[in-house]
């Protein structure tokens, strides 16, 4: 139920309104100081389910449940003649094909049909972290860094790719890394 003032000339409907959860039931005719009354009601009910709605939320995130239900932990890769389930932790890097992602886990390529930024929506930012417009890195796969030109960088990951980090996306990088590079 929204917060809800009930502003009405006929009282014999206050005990409803009440039972309907209303924060307040103003009579007519009314002068400014009532309904300034009935507003302040209404901010405090709105700030009070504000509140525990957001401890709710912030106990669940530290609770780890959000994150695990919202995130992939398997890709589905439709074939001709099978369907692949490819783990997403074993992901080392994905890039932009158009249309299309090319997901390199270790040695080997495969295509899938999304764009980079629909997969990136449903992979755990903590693992997971853009380099480049068209490069998503798994945290886990980054075996070092190699300085490239004006502030920028190569990554070596355990699969053998080499992925450019932009000044662009440096910042999230960094951010991820809890240091500056």
């Amino acid at each position: 139920m929204p917060v809800t003032i009930f502003v009405t000339a006929f009282d014999q409907h206050a005990v409803r309104a009440f039972e309907a959860a209303a924060v307040d039931y103003v009579l007519k005719p009314y002068g400014d100081e009532r309904m300034e009354a009935a507003f302040s009601r209404a901010k405090v009910r709105l700030q009070d389910e504000t509140a525990r709605e957001f401890g709710q939320s912030m106990l669940e995130l530290l609770q780890g449940r959000r994150l695990e239900s919202t995130f992939l932990d398997r890709i589905v890769i439709r074939g001709r003649d099978k369907t692949e389930l490819i783990r997403v932790d074993s992901i080392d890097c994905i890039e932009s094909a158009g249309v299309y992602v090319a997901l390199h886990v270790g040695h080997e390529r495969v295509i899938h049909r999304a764009t980079l930024s629909e997969l990136i929506a449903r992979l755990d930012p903590r693992r997971f972290v853009r380099v480049h417009r068209s490069s998503v890195v798994n945290m886990d796969s980054i075996l070092h860094l190699e300085p490239a030109t004006h502030g920028e960088f190569d990554l070596v990951l355990r699969g053998g790719q080499r992925i450019h980090v932009s000044r662009t996306f440096r910042p999230l990088l960094e951010a991820r890394l809890g240091q500056s590079l």
